[in-house]
């Protein structure tokens, strides 16, 4: 595995095969270049070979999602922190298994970069990578690497789920009721306050954590799925106003919102005398919560008889009901004046 082709270019293959297995030797047993790997993992043969060899669980279905993660698309050189880089690129792929309800067992890194970016910048992404492995519990299979004028990432998770198990877009149903979890706007609010910031980053920056290193909502997703609770299911990575009609679609339904119980970012607190400035501080946030996109929260429907059964948090993280599931194909929002108004998609499109 990691079949490399940058002999011809300094540094060496073996330059950066030595990178990649000190990073990621504790994740993957004594040696990744002879494929043994850490107990307990699905992984029959890992890294070391043409490929890798895959033993699925009895009883299981096997997930399979691919991610992306372009420089000067998804990231900036000059913002993002090459840890979080390293961080997110794993945590997005990973959190299309967490919508399905399912267990990231390995993943598949390709990664193709320029020569500057083979010292520093490359430790610092593996070691935000190598974070995210550890987090996730999902141990790297292989990949390649090449050379390339700009950044390429692109991450293939193998995840597990439950025979008959799995959540999926189809299957909500009119009158079950619309829940999300976390705070819908924060990850795009601290893309903002980036934007505008001059220099990197600042790590450490609270307003900024979920935009730099998000978390796939998979306990959540797997509970879901092992109680039976949901009827459909997908992760927010392009915002509310572009997801919920592919979930609407997909099981043949509308929805209703109300703009008052979504659970918005904080944009400022004002001091008393810019008590003014509340109205437009709102209306922000709102936009914010129903197009900001890369959020990797979870978006769920519950039968009403099951209202109950979901706690106002799991593992800290807040559930919220914020609508229904309508019989109409129509998705519209109800703001404090109570009068519906379509909701049209302005999440992330790359093609917009």
């Amino acid at each position: 595995m990691l079949e490399r082709r940058m002999s011809r270019h300094r540094p060496t293959e073996s330059f950066l095969v030595g990178k990649i297995e000190r990073v990621f030797g504790a994740l993957g047993g004594r040696s990744l270049s002879r494929g043994k790997v850490a107990p307990g993992n699905r992984l029959a043969l890992g890294i070391g070979d043409d490929a890798a060899l895959f033993r699925p669980l009895p009883g299981s279905e096997t997930i399979l999602t691919c991610d992306w993660f372009l420089e000067g698309t998804h990231f900036l050189r000059d913002k993002h922190p090459a840890d979080s880089v390293g961080w997110k690129c794993l945590a997005r792929a990973t959190s299309d298994i967490a919508a399905m309800g399912g267990t990231p067992r390995c993943f598949l890194l390709s990664l193709a970069i320029p020569e500057w970016a083979t010292g520093a910048w490359l430790d610092g992404f593996l070691r935000g990578l190598r974070r995210a492995a550890q987090r996730f519990e999902c141990v790297l299979a292989g990949g390649d690497t090449t050379r390339a004028e700009h950044i390429l990432i692109h991450v293939a998770v193998i995840g597990e789920v439950d025979k008959r198990r799995a959540l999926r877009r189809r299957g909500a149903r009119a009158g079950d009721l619309l829940f999300v979890s976390g705070r819908l706007g924060e990850a795009e609010r601290g893309w903002q306050i980036v934007r505008k910031q001059r220099g990197m980053a600042d790590r450490r920056d609270q307003r900024l954590q979920k935009h730099l290193y998000p978390q796939p909502r998979l306990a959540l997703a797997a509970w879901l799925a092992r109680k039976r609770l949901a009827t459909a299911a997908m992760d927010l990575s392009d915002g509310l106003s572009s997801d919920l009609p592919r979930l609407c679609a997909a099981s043949g339904v509308g929805a209703r919102i109300d703009a008052t119980k979504l659970p918005l970012v904080v944009i400022a607190a004002p001091r008393q005398a810019e008590t003014q400035k509340l109205p437009r501080q709102r209306d922000e946030a709102l936009e914010l919560a129903l197009h900001g996109g890369d959020e990797y929260e979870l978006l769920f429907t519950v039968p009403r008889r099951k209202e109950l059964k979901i706690p106002p948090s799991f593992a800290g993280v807040p559930l919220l009901s914020i609508g229904e599931i309508t019989r109409s194909r129509r998705i519209v929002v109800v703001g404090q004046n109570s009068r519906p108004q379509a909701l049209k998609p302005g999440g992330w499109d790359p093609f917009r």
